[in-house]
């Protein structure tokens, strides 16, 4: 297909309430919608990475200026047959994964919509439900936590992700962890921690969670494995996998035991499916990661997640747990209980009186003479 032109959106899609975690508090969600056309064609993408260089050292910000000005016009005007051309076409610039996957995702998506085939068929997966867990950041108090959890437990969720940062983790997890000893736990710790602090992690390591996830500084791997070798509870890597590159020197040098996928911090589709592929054969199960999309970006997570090897939940959310009203239609919500079907009949896109709404800021990019 030829990418004939390319559509940028800079959007602020406001939340229900903060999301705080290891690395401050978000009160809207920054994000880059990409409109792709090829002919009669188009379809969209979404890039999430917030508004500060906190999860990442991208931003939406960020993100917004190389698809624009750098990224995008290096590639509108082009034929790609397939997304590896596309992939090896951006492979000059370094980094800048989520700018990336803004436009790699975007040829997946307007491959789906022109040869009618589901996403999750092009991708290899299977039309399989996609289960989620349940999540909850940083809360107000220990009570407000605990029914939150209730709640979770009541409506069947199989598992559950607690934000931690210091002062919010040791008493907390015994607390939780006493209340539900049946419920199965892991944490996220975003980077919030060194091994200086193992003796916290050596604390917890009695407490049966499935895992501890990104405990460590997000660029390093071997103090990861160190970790990993004090600890009988597992390690999850989340902000450390980037690409196929980084995923294999995790494994190569036991950092991790499980490693979660998110499409934008991996680069794009490409990426994801070779580290899925690669965990597969270093038997180590992978699960979906989310970032808080509109439903565009949340709908090509559950897409994804229908591979083999995605076997534990996900962390994918319906529109109505973040969102007065998703900035996309349809909004993504649970087919039933806590599990999400695959689409069959296209993929969402924004509408375009919400997206002009939460527009902070857009740009075309065309094809130069």
């Amino acid at each position: 297909m030829r990418i004939d032109r390319l559509d940028v959106y800079y959007v602020a899609m406001p939340l229900i309430y903060p999301w705080r975690t290891a690395y401050g508090v978000d009160y809207d969600i920054h994000s880059v919608l990409v409109k792709l056309t090829s002919g009669d064609h188009s379809a969209w993408s979404e890039s999430t990475c917030f508004f500060a260089p906190t999860y990442h050292h991208e931003s939406a910000g960020s993100v917004f200026y190389h698809v624009t000005e750098v990224f995008g016009p290096h590639i509108v005007g082009r034929e790609y047959d397939t997304a590896a051309q596309l992939h090896e076409r951006l492979a000059v610039f370094k980094g800048n994964s989520f700018a990336k996957a803004a436009l790699e995702i975007g040829w997946w998506a307007l491959e789906s919509q022109i040869s009618g085939t589901p996403l999750h068929r092009l991708l290899g997966g299977e039309a399989r439900e996609v289960v989620a867990g349940a999540d909850f950041g940083i809360q107000d108090s220990y009570d407000m936590l605990l029914g939150n959890i209730q709640q979770a437990v009541d409506a069947g969720f199989p598992r559950i992700k607690l934000k931690v940062a210091p002062g919010w983790d040791r008493e907390m997890l015994e607390i939780v962890c006493e209340t539900f000893s049946d419920m199965t736990f892991h944490i996220d710790c975003n980077s919030g921690y060194t091994l200086d602090d193992l003796p916290f992690f050596k604390a917890i390591d009695g407490l049966g969670l499935a895992f501890i996830e990104q405990p460590l500084h997000y660029m390093d791997v071997l103090d990861h494995a160190e970790l990993a070798r004090q600890l009988e509870t597992p390690i999850c890597l989340d902000e450390s996998i980037v690409d196929a590159r980084s995923a294999e020197q995790a494994i190569r040098v036991g950092a991790c035991k499980y490693i979660n996928i998110k499409p934008g911090r991996i680069g794009g589709l490409t990426n994801a499916l070779q580290v899925h592929d690669m965990a597969r054969d270093a038997g180590i199960p992978v699960w979906i990661g989310g970032m808080l999309e509109s439903a565009v970006g949340a709908a090509v997570c559950v897409e994804l997640a229908t591979l083999e090897n995605f076997t534990y939940p996900g962390d994918l959310f319906p529109s109505s747990r973040f969102y007065e009203q998703d900035l996309a239609a349809p909004p993504l919500e649970f087919a039933r209980g806590h599990v999400f079907q695959p689409l069959s009949d296209g993929l969402p896109a924004p509408d375009p009186e919400r997206l002009l709404a939460q527009t902070v800021r857009s740009q075309a990019v065309l094809p130069r003479d």
